[in-house]
């Protein structure tokens, strides 16, 4: 059997239901439509990320690997911004545009999560966005 942490409910009732927008710079902006991100009920929710620089608003990368390095360094500061981290991930959902991607996927996820990886679940991407070969999403404690 696994130990497990004492929650406190001390927490004032506000602050657990409360519903915080996250933003930063230091990730690819949202549309009008959504955010980058949510926190709400203690968790970061992390919108689907692009593998897109912020600072020049292109996709980075052509191979698989290359872009979902990037959409990583993309959840990471937006998690960051939250005040949390990669390591507190406990979901994500990857979203690729081909199939034949999954293990060039698989193989730059394992340089991020080598230990203990999130709760992972996966589709195909329903649109063809130019040159884009994954989106990311993901949720985490915060």
């Amino acid at each position: 059997m696994g130990s497990y942490e004492t929650i406190s409910f001390r927490e004032p009732l506000e602050k657990w239901m409360a519903r915080e927008i996250i933003r930063t710079a230091n990730a690819p902006a949202s549309p009008p439509s959504y955010s980058q991100a949510v926190r709400a009920a203690g968790l970061v929710f992390v919108s689907g990320t692009a593998p897109i620089d912020p600072t020049t608003g292109k996709i980075v990368g052509d191979t698989i690997q290359e872009q979902t390095g990037q959409c990583l360094r993309n959840i990471s500061a937006i998690l960051e911004a939250a005040g949390t981290s990669l390591d507190r991930v406990v979901s994500v959902t990857v979203i690729l545009h081909e199939e034949s991607d999954f293990a060039g996927m698989n193989e730059e996820w394992l340089k991020w999560f080598p230990v203990d990886p999130p709760a992972r679940q996966g589709a195909k991407l329903p649109v063809k966005i130019a040159n884009m070969k994954v989106s990311i999403a993901a949720i985490a404690e915060g």
